[in-house]
């Protein structure tokens, strides 16, 4: 069976992968994916992890908690979709940087179900406005306590990734940018649940949704309503142009208040973020997803 976690991470997509495919579940499960929500393993996943201190689960151990987990009898695919995988908000930056557990946590995961096909799915966002969103929600302390000692510019994905890949070897590993995702989510979502580019989808357009005006979202759905082949590329064009003339600017212009953090400073992470991008997207056994 093909196991799916989606990782997230904070800040990022929270419920909306698990909410667009429980949108298509009646398709998904007569084609053999099941969508398992938190509840169904709030818990047992944690004991079980605490139990395996990393090790393999046996397959007996395997079997109570697919029976327990899963909705369908015997699915080809089952896809976990939960904030907490990543652990808590203060789990963001470590001693050594940007999630420095990911790869340890991931091959927690891996063990959870060693004799199947263990699939990670993960958005990653700009160091800058991930801090920005993670500090108001973090309750471990302030801003000094969260950074854990770390200078900004030493938050880097390129080194968080790299520990991910050598800690799951060999696993499918699918990574977007968050600042993306209103281009690509009907994609991420299609990966994710195994729909085909044929099939229906429903809740395609659930960032674009948050982002645009009411005329916008309308002028969007004419347009591709009006269009007899639509193809991703001209899909794409369509919802770019629809967010320049129409974007809500209370939700696409964000403001990086954070202490000692300088216009100069925003635009360094961001450059260096960029460059972490681009050299991620080329790794061997990473299937980036681009706009």
């Amino acid at each position: 069976m093909q196991m799916v976690f989606h990782l997230g991470v904070h800040a990022t997509d929270g419920d909306r992968l698990l909410k667009t495919l429980l949108n298509n579940r009646d398709w998904l499960m007569q084609h053999g994916t099941d969508i398992i929500t938190p509840n169904r393993h709030r818990g047992l996943f944690e004991e079980a992890l605490m139990s395996l201190n990393g090790g393999r689960a046996s397959a007996e151990m395997q079997q109570i908690m697919l029976d327990a987990v899963l909705n369908a009898d015997s699915p080809e695919r089952a896809v976990f979709s939960t904030p907490t995988f990543m652990g808590a908000p203060g789990r963001v930056v470590g001693q050594a940087g940007l999630y420095p557990q990911m790869g340890a946590r991931a091959a927690a995961l891996a063990n959870l179900f060693p004799d199947h096909e263990v699939e990670f799915f993960l958005a990653m966002r700009n160091p800058a406005s991930l801090i920005a969103e993670v500090l108001p929600v973090f309750t471990g302390g302030g801003y000094h306590v969260l950074m854990q000692g770390r200078q900004p510019l030493e938050l880097r994905w390129r080194d968080a990734i790299q520990g991910l890949l050598r800690a799951v070897p060999g696993r499918r590993m699918v990574i977007w940018c968050h600042e993306d995702v209103p281009l690509i989510w009907p994609e991420i979502a299609r990966l994710a649940g195994n729909i085909p580019p044929e099939a229906p989808l429903k809740g395609a357009m659930m960032y674009l949704e948050d982002i645009l005006t009411g005329a916008g979202l309308a002028e969007l759905k004419e347009a591709l309503a009006a269009q007899d082949q639509m193809t991703i590329a001209r899909r794409r064009d369509l919802s770019s142009q629809m967010i320049r003339d129409h974007g809500l600017p209370a939700v696409l212009d964000q403001v990086i208040d954070l202490p000692g953090w300088t216009q100069d400073l925003v635009d360094r992470v961001t450059a260096q973020y960029r460059a972490d991008v681009a050299e991620i997207a080329v790794l061997p056994g990473v299937e980036f997803v681009l706009p």
